[in-house]
């Protein structure tokens, strides 16, 4: 398979699917050949599942820290110190701390497990086996694009994230600069909780996206960005829809983790023995379906974008046509 997806464009491509008949493909090719899939999930995803959900880490006191700046900066804006409040400061601060204790993780192993997924994804629509040997050639030779386009990929997603903060922190001033009491403040921060949740949705899709056509095309960083945001175009309910049950899997096996594992034991706490591996096994197969869905999700767009071209070029051929008659009836 060559770096720019020629390999994947020979076999059939997929017509534009919904998310549902997305996730029918991606089992389709899970079934189909499974080995490599469950490879990448048992040696790369579940190592870095394990680190993210236990937070081995990420270390306590410095979650601790940032959380109760958080909280410091929601009531120092005028937001009520409700439990509610909290717990999401809490929840943020834990999410930034094991992402950034796991960055070098995500930047490589993890990286390395996507773009293997979307290596034996192209594989199975141009109907060859994937090979270890040829994966690996692949990757030394585009692994510079691979970690631009990740990186360009965190810009991003901090930008997102930083957008929200800055945004949040100015209406709820203002509002509590005008005498607004806090019980008043707490539904714009609602609202523009709401709209953040909406963009951060686009960025992960078009983020996601980004990674799979650094592995099948010749682009990467804020090219494949711009890629991914012309491919998606007239495809975004597809993804938001991949985007929402991938992120309500994953946060339901965390909840149970954090519920099961870190807090809740059985009497001497051997129940950690096997429920951990277990939950730690669920989410990484929530990962990997994921991934799988990304790149299914990549072919369906390209191959909307190259139906439209065709017909373009049909009715460019047939525009001709039509003037070279009119031309020949005239004289």
């Amino acid at each position: 398979m060559d770096a720019n997806g020629g390999g994947a464009g020979g076999g059939a491509r997929p017509p534009p699917m919904s998310a549902l008949e997305i996730l029918r493909e991606t089992v389709r090719i899970l079934r189909a050949e499974p080995s490599p899939f469950m490879s990448a999930l048992a040696v790369l995803i579940c190592p870095v599942s394990a680190f993210l959900l236990s937070g081995a880490l990420a270390p306590s006191a410095a979650t601790s820290s940032l959380a109760s700046r958080f909280a410091h900066l929601a009531t120092g804006s005028g937001l009520p110190p409700a439990l509610t409040v909290l717990k999401l400061c809490h929840y943020f601060a834990a999410a930034l701390i094991s992402a950034a204790a796991c960055l070098p993780l995500l930047a490589t192993v993890l990286l390395l497990a996507r773009s293997s997924i979307t290596y034996s994804v192209a594989c199975a629509y141009a109907g060859k086996k994937a090979l270890r040997a040829e994966f690996f050639t692949l990757v030394g030779r585009i692994w510079r694009r691979l970690l631009s386009t990740f990186l360009w990929d965190c810009a991003a997603i901090s930008a997102c994230l930083s957008l929200f903060v800055a945004l949040l922190l100015i209406v709820c001033n203002a509002l509590s600069i005008m005498g607004y009491p806090p019980e008043i403040i707490i539904y714009p921060a609602m609202l523009i909780l709401l709209f953040f949740s909406m963009g951060y949705a686009h960025t992960i899709i078009v983020c996601n996206l980004a990674s799979v056509i650094s592995v099948l095309e010749e682009v990467s960083g804020l090219r494949a960005l711009l890629r991914s945001v012309n491919l998606i175009k007239g495809q975004t309910q597809a993804g938001l829809l991949i985007f929402l049950g991938s992120t309500i899997g994953m946060t339901f096996v965390q909840g149970l983790f954090e519920h099961r594992v870190k807090t809740l034991s059985y009497g001497d706490g051997s129940s950690r023995l096997w429920e951990g591996p277990l939950l730690v096994f669920m989410y990484s197969f929530v990962a990997l379906i994921d991934s799988m869905m990304s790149a299914v999700f990549y072919f369906s767009c390209r191959s909307s974008i190259i139906e439209e071209v065709d017909e373009d070029v049909n009715l460019l051929e047939e525009g001709k046509r039509n003037v070279c008659i009119e031309v020949m009836d005239i004289k």
